[in-house]
């Protein structure tokens, strides 16, 4: 039996907030369906040259009461990044908070504005320690 990866699907709560905070981590918009009897918006987002391993942002546009909650029990999106310092300074510098530092140059987690657990790694093993990373505590839970 063949079994092919379609996506991984979060709600959302501010679709806009949502789509900036997954273009900062490199993801584009490669499909995006509104469904005016459904009342909602998907918006798929990928890596370049890998649009078919998306997201999906769901939106229902009469809004979500239970967002954001504590999505733990949903798990994590992760993703491999070229420099993981480089994109932890890019995410802090654009207001993103790092809940777990990549303290041993190889794994950080970051939440989503929708409180979704994302998880970035190293590519190819782990970079040195390095400061501010190496002593910076983690912020809040991931």
């Amino acid at each position: 039996m063949d079994v092919r990866y379609l996506h991984t699907m979060v709600r959302v709560k501010d679709l806009e907030k949502s789509k900036a905070f997954y273009e900062l981590l490199g993801l584009k918009e490669t499909r995006r369906i509104d469904s005016e009897e459904g009342r909602f918006t998907l918006v798929f987002m990928a890596p370049p040259g890998q649009e078919d391993c998306p997201v999906e942002l769901t939106y229902n546009w009469d809004g979500d009461e239970g967002l954001p909650s504590d999505s733990r029990h949903f798990g994590h999106l992760a993703y491999a990044v070229e420099n993981i310092y480089e994109m932890c300074r890019h995410l802090m510098d654009n207001g993103v908070t790092i809940n777990r530092p990549p303290r041993d140059g190889r794994m950080a987690f970051v939440r989503s504005p929708d409180n979704v657990s994302v998880e970035l790694l190293q590519m190819d093993g782990r970079l040195e320690p390095a400061e501010p990373w190496a002593s910076m505590p983690n912020t809040g839970h991931w």
